[in-house]
């Protein structure tokens, strides 16, 4: 990085000199090039922020059963449970077995969804007791803008939350700039409790 400096006729630590210096084409080129490799360098670290992961499903299970995680169940969705999941999750599952975990009180959820078509998918994980949802978490969320889906105070707004047709009965606030995250979220907590009902049939 000290490099431009040298080029210019003084050190890095020798400002007078370097403000002294004309700047001539050559200077200008240094200096251009300079900027360039420092504007790259703060991209590349700004997109190694994209994905935030706020807790990794073992941590998010192991919270959820007190350190004494069940061994996973699977569910198999024939055509009629995918047929029903479609209807909430806007389209198949994407997997006709789903993994989850379960005690006598509740079912725990961990899957991705996606905001917007062509988007990378968000990691999120629900606990369902009584055919509400009790927990809910972003785990990974991957996309560049819309985070504040997990924080604490908007995911406070799906507890308690249950079926209410395709949609679910609590009211949710959306927030700006976040609306597709907003209808993703309430959108999973809907497949969750789908879920959570086919598993007990």
């Amino acid at each position: 990085m000290l490099y431009p400096f040298a080029k210019m006729g003084g050190t890095a630590s020798n400002s007078d000199a370097v403000a002294r210096r004309p700047l001539n084409a050559e200077n200008i080129m240094y200096l251009m090039f300079f900027l360039l490799i420092t504007t790259f360098y703060s991209g590349s670290a700004n997109s190694f922020e994209l994905y935030k992961t706020f807790q990794t499903p073992d941590v998010f299970l192991a919270e959820m059963f007190d350190n004494k995680v069940p061994a996973p169940v699977v569910l198999n969705l024939d055509a009629k449970a995918q047929q029903e999941i479609s209807t909430v999750f806007n389209r198949p599952f994407p997997s006709q077995r789903v993994r989850y975990w379960k005690d006598a009180n509740k079912t725990v959820w961990v899957f991705d969804d996606i905001g917007k078509e062509g988007y990378v998918p968000t990691t999120s994980g629900f606990s369902v007791s009584n055919g509400a949802i009790k927990t809910a978490r972003v785990l990974i969320y991957r996309e560049s803008r819309g985070e504040q889906v997990a924080e604490p105070s908007f995911l406070k707004q799906l507890e308690g939350a249950k079926a209410s047709g395709r949609e679910l009965s609590n009211k949710v606030d959306n927030i700006t700039g976040a609306t597709l995250s907003v209808q993703m979220m309430e959108r999973m907590a809907r497949t969750a409790i789908t879920l959570d009902a086919l598993s007990r049939k």
